[in-house]
């Protein structure tokens, strides 16, 4: 039997394996079938937040060259006969609607919401243009959805993690949902749930205007972390721009951040000082990121309120 070559769109068999995990068996081939597209809906939450206006442009042009490739993986909506939400394919969606088809080749499954989010996820993050901040955002959410929990108390687990290690020195782990985490990153095969903590957790604390730069692609993560050290909005976004629209260099970035001028302290009251002190410890959290700083910011404290009893 000749093999077949696999195409450049198919899911690698990786992606295939994740899919297995979500059902706990292979998953069965759908029959080829197409439906409207204005019979498909969109999902309430949708992994990806920016799409490329280019390559979304190219995809169209093909779409009415050759037609949809790939079927698009939808689920029934639940009373609603006739009527599917979308689980993964939201490019090739978007690109059917901007072709003017009217149906679009599909595979129907029934899923639980679980079941499809965590497919759509999986599917999104096996897609090679996904940017780095989409692709934070997915894996915590994959993430949440395995562990069944709120998102936001996904990078708390993490940290925590990471100070176990930190702190017992051998790579002992406590915490209970550590194997999870895990399994989910060693499914993946992106990067280690480590280098996550390290790397990429930081990028949804830049700045809104730098994270929004990075999140459309307009800028490099590296060039991102340095522009965003500028606490000065308006600079910040003068050299944002700057960088954008002369794509600089790491290094010519570094030059135009040496000539700002830092702000002078002594214009600022003890009000807005402290304020400010206190807002910056709080959006910190050293006592999760980085103990042994935290132990230091400790100390000081206590000569604070010794200071305070003294006087």
């Amino acid at each position: 039997m000749t093999r077949q070559p696999r195409r450049k769109n198919d899911k690698p068999y990786k992606a295939q394996a994740n899919l297995d995990v979500l059902f706990g068996e292979a998953e069965t081939t759908a029959s080829p079938q197409t439906v409207k597209l204005d019979a498909i809906t969109m999902p309430q939450q949708q992994p990806r937040r920016y799409f490329d206006p280019q390559k979304l442009a190219q995809l169209t042009e093909s779409i009415k060259a050759h037609g949809i490739l790939e079927n698009l993986l939808v689920r029934p909506v639940e009373g609603e006969e006739g009527l599917y939400e979308l689980v993964a394919g939201e490019r090739r969606y978007r690109a059917a609607q901007a072709a003017g088809l009217e149906e679009v080749p599909v595979a129907i499954r029934e899923l639980t919401d679980s079941q499809a989010l965590q497919i759509s996820l999986i599917e999104n993050l096996q897609r090679e243009d996904l940017n780095p901040v989409e692709e934070t955002e997915a894996i915590l959410h994959l993430l949440a959805s395995r562990l069944k929990i709120a998102v936001t108390e996904v990078s708390s687990l993490l940290y925590r993690m990471q100070n176990d290690v930190q702190r017992m020195n051998d790579n002992v782990i406590i915490q209970p949902e550590a194997e999870t985490v895990k399994q989910v990153f060693a499914q993946l095969g992106l990067m280690s749930w480590e280098s996550f903590v390290s790397n990429r957790l930081p990028l949804l604390k830049l700045p809104e205007d730098v994270l929004e730069a990075l999140r459309s692609g307009e800028i490099e993560y590296t060039k991102a972390k340095a522009i965003a050290k500028v606490k000065d909005e308006q600079q910040r976004q003068a050299i944002l721009a700057e960088a954008i629209r002369e794509n600089l260099s790491l290094s010519e970035i570094g030059e135009r951040l040496k000539t700002l001028q830092p702000q002078k302290v002594s214009s600022s009251s003890p009000k807005t000082q402290i304020q400010s002190i206190s807002r910056r410890l709080n959006q910190s959290q050293l006592w999760e990121q980085d103990p042994k700083k935290w132990k230091q910011v400790q100390g000081w404290l206590q000569k604070i309120e010794r200071l305070l009893e003294e006087g």
